[in-house]
C-alpha cells in the first residue's frame, strides 16, 4: 500500500498565492517578519514588489491592507493564528469588519498542532473571535487540496475573510474528480444513519478514520466536513442531524465559541437534538510534539471514536 500524501495547508496558503498571482496583478501579499513560517515567501520569490514585511507589528499590518483595499488591491495579510486574529483583533474589527473592506486574512500555525512552540502560540480561540465580526467569512481547510481552493475562493469573494491553517503536515483526504469547493457549503464525506460527526481542519481526517472502527462495531457515522465555519452550512448540518438524531462535533479549537457552538447554536433552533462537543476543553495547551498532542487532547481518531461511543 502507497504511503498517504502530506502536506501543511500553510504551505498551500503560500503555493495557492504564487499561482493566483501570476494571474491577478492587484494581488498583494504583507507578512510580518514570519514570510518563511507563513510559506509567504515562495509569494515573495515570485513577485516581490508585490510582497510587503511591515515587521513585528502586526496591528499596523492590519492597517496597511486596509487602506490597499481602498486602493482596489486585494491584499492577503498572513501571520500566526494567534497574532492575526489576537493581537490584531482591533484592527481586523474596526479597519476591516466595520467597512466591510476586501481584505484576506491568511492565519497559519492554528491550534494545538504548532506543537513545541507551546501554550502561547497554541491559538484556539481564533475562531470564536473571527465569527462575532459581523460579515467575516471564517474559513477552515482539511488538507492541502482544500485549502488551495480555498485561498482561490477567498480572492473571488467581495469581503473580508479569514482563512486557517496549520503548521502540520496532514493526510490529503480530498484528491477525488468529484471535489468541489464552494464557500458555505459543508460536504458529506461518509453516509451514515445512527450518529452525524461534523468535523473542520485536520479533525476530518481523523473523524473518517473514528468512522471507520464504529462501522466494524455496527455503527453507522456520518462524516459531515465544514470547511466553512461561518456562513454555515444549517441546511445541511439540520438534515443530518434529523436523520441520525445525533451528532457530535470535533475541532482543533476551543469548544466554546467555535465549529461546535455554531452547530448548536444552529440545531437548537431547527433541530434539537442530542449534540457531544470534541475540542479544547477550557484549557491552554502545551508544549510537545504535535502528534502527541492531537492524542493527549483527543482529537486522533481512535479518540473520536471512543468519545462517540460513550456518547451513544
Amino acid at each position: 500500500m502507497s504511503e498517504v500524501k502530506k502536506i501543511a495547508t500553510r504551505e498551500s496558503y503560500g503555493n495557492a498565492l504564487v499561482e493566483l498571482g501570476k494571474e491577478h496583478e492587484n494581488l498583494v501579499v504583507l507578512d510580518a517578519d514570519l514570510a518563511g513560517a507563513t510559506k509567504t515567501g515562495l509569494f515573495k520569490k515570485a513577485f516581490p514588489e508585490r510582497h510587503i514585511d511591515c515587521g513585528i507589528a502586526e496591528a499596523n499590518m492590519t492597517g496597511i491592507a486596509a487602506g490597499l483595499a481602498t486602493c482596489g488591491k486585494v491584499p492577503f495579510v498572513s501571520s500566526f493564528a494567534m497574532f492575526a486574529a489576537g493581537r490584531a483583533f482591533e484592527q481586523v474589527r474596526n479597519s476591516i469588519g466595520y467597512p466591510h473592506l476586501n481584505v484576506k486574512i491568511g492565519a497559519t500555525h492554528a491550534g494545538i498542532s504548532v506543537g513545541e512552540d507551546g501554550a502561547t502560540h497554541q491559538c484556539n480561540e481564533d475562531i470564536a473571535l473571527m465569527r462575532a465580526i459581523p460579515g467575516m467569512v471564517v474559513i477552515n481547510p482539511s488538507d492541502d487540496i482544500e485549502a488551495r481552493a480555498a485561498v482561490k475562493a477567498a480572492y473571488e469573494y467581495e469581503g473580508p475573510v479569514y482563512l486557517r491553517f496549520g503548521r502540520l503536515a496532514i493526510p490529503v483526504i480530498n484528491d477525488r474528480e468529484d471535489y468541489k469547493f464552494e464557500m458555505g457549503k459543508g460536504i458529506v464525506m461518509k453516509s451514515g444513519t445512527d450518529v452525524t460527526i461534523v468535523a473542520t481542519g485536520l479533525c476530518v481526517g481523523n473523524a473518517l478514520e473514528a468512522a471507520e472502527m464504529l462501522e466494524k462495531d455496527g455503527i453507522s457515522a456520518e462524516v459531515i466536513n465544514i470547511h466553512t465555519i461561518k456562513p454555515l452550512d444549517e441546511e445541511l448540518i439540520t438534515a443530518s442531524a434529523k436523520k441520525t438524531g445525533k451528532v457530535v462535533t470535533v475541532e482543533e479549537h476551543s469548544v466554546i465559541g467555535g465549529l461546535g457552538s455554531a452547530v448548536c447554536d444552529c440545531l437548537c433552533a431547527s433541530a434539537p437534538v442530542k449534540v457531544k462537543k470534541i475540542g479544547i476543553y477550557d484549557q491552554f495547551g502545551e508544549s510537545g510534539p504535535a502528534v502527541e498532542l492531537i492524542k493527549k487532547y483527543g482529537l486522533d481518531g481512535e479518540s473520536i471514536y471512543k468519545n462517540v461511543k460513550t456518547f451513544l
